[in-house]
């Protein structure tokens, strides 16, 4: 059942009943039993709100079924490699993980749509898209075939370009550059000669340190200042044109899944949806705070110029167009999601738009 279907179906009252629901009978267990599941996180506790979001969800299921669904939490690396939560879901190594599902493109590009790809939907189209264009049935579909059910649970909005120990001038400046940055638009900037590597959280201020990497992004700058990238490269760009809204997701193992009462996959879904808004909106209370600190510890804000917006973007058409003739999958769901894109735009260039770019003049 899909968020949609339970939201107009009553599954809201089914959870909302607690106690007296768990009496309902399952395939493999019954509501009655507590079940203790593990969930891995593809980050580090140190960005406590990509990490606080799957301690949300736990403690979230728990409060709702009355403790009788226990889920603990792993940070990156405790039981499963940050960059292999995926596979060990699909085993059943565990019965679900926390993550960004773009890490996994080097299995079908098609996982990327479960997060982002360049020059998409930010975060309020990604969750328009997902819950009433048709996102979700697409995404399970594709994921389904992996033995994977995929609920979104998080989004850290749109992110920022980077950080880079050197001026970004124009395009000739990428060439050559060693450049930390997940999903697709590592792929984008490899047209453009940048050697991209997709490192996990944990890893990337040593990289940055030693000189493995040139440059790197992560996420946001509540993050980004977590992580202390700051401290080894100053030029902070913006905007990050390769997540213009990453969305998190809640991977869980199809047949353990099954396996649940269904008042217990009630409470899955429901703290999945509660922890979308949660992430975001803590982002967006945090982001403001930590943008200050790090400018006024030296980070030099500056946004990407034109020309090298212009050629990521030409660059990124002709991997959309790549990655749709290699997976049929990622062809269905980005044709789809373009479709609901044109629409969105012209709608936020009325909207948000005018009033984003009013308020920025009174403001600022």
């Amino acid at each position: 059942m899909s968020r949609r279907e339970f939201l107009t179906k009553g599954g809201a009252a089914a959870v909302a009943a607690g106690a007296a629901a768990l009496s309902q009978p399952a395939v493999a267990q019954t509501a009655s039993d507590t079940i203790r599941w593990r969930m891995a996180s593809s980050f580090p506790k140190s960005v406590d709100t990509l990490f606080g979001t799957a301690e949300f969800i736990a403690r979230r299921v728990g409060q709702i079924t009355g403790g009788k669904f226990q889920i603990s939490t792993h940070a990156a690396g405790e039981i499963v490699p940050p960059l292999q939560v995926l596979d060990a879901v699909e085993k059943g190594t565990i019965e679900c993980g926390h993550t960004a599902p773009y890490y996994f493109i080097g299995k079908d590009p098609a996982w990327a749509m479960g997060t982002c790809v360049p020059f998409g939907l930010n975060s309020r189209q990604y969750n328009a898209w997902w819950v009433h264009g048709g996102g979700e049935k697409l995404f399970n579909d594709f994921t389904r075939e992996s033995g994977v059910v995929s609920f979104l649970a998080g989004n850290t909005g749109s992110q920022m370009g980077g950080w880079f120990k050197k001026e970004i001038k124009g395009v000739a400046d990428l060439k050559g550059l060693k450049f930390r940055t997940g999903g697709m638009g590592g792929q984008v900037l490899t047209k453009l000669g940048v050697v991209a590597q997709q490192l996990p959280a944990g890893e990337i201020y040593s990289a940055l340190e030693k000189g493995t990497i040139d440059a790197a992004e992560f996420t946001v700058p509540a993050d980004d200042e977590k992580l202390g990238l700051n401290k080894i490269a100053k030029f902070y760009y913006y905007p990050g044109w390769n997540e213009g809204g990453a969305a998190l997701s809640l991977q869980v193992n199809a047949k353990a899944y099954e396996a649940l009462p269904e008042p217990f996959r009630f409470a899955l879904q429901a703290a999945s949806a509660e922890a979308n808004t949660w992430m975001q909106s803590r982002y967006d209370a945090t982001n403001p705070a930590a943008l200050k600190r790090l400018i006024q510890g030296g980070a030099v804000l500056k946004a990407y110029p034109q020309a090298v917006m212009d050629a990521c973007y030409k660059a990124n058409t002709e991997l959309m167009a790549e990655a749709s003739a290699k997976s049929p999958a990622f062809k269905k769901m980005y044709e789809n999601m373009q479709a609901f894109q044109r629409d969105q735009v012209a709608w936020f260039r009325v909207a948000e738009g005018q009033f984003d770019s009013f308020m920025s003049r009174q403001k600022l």
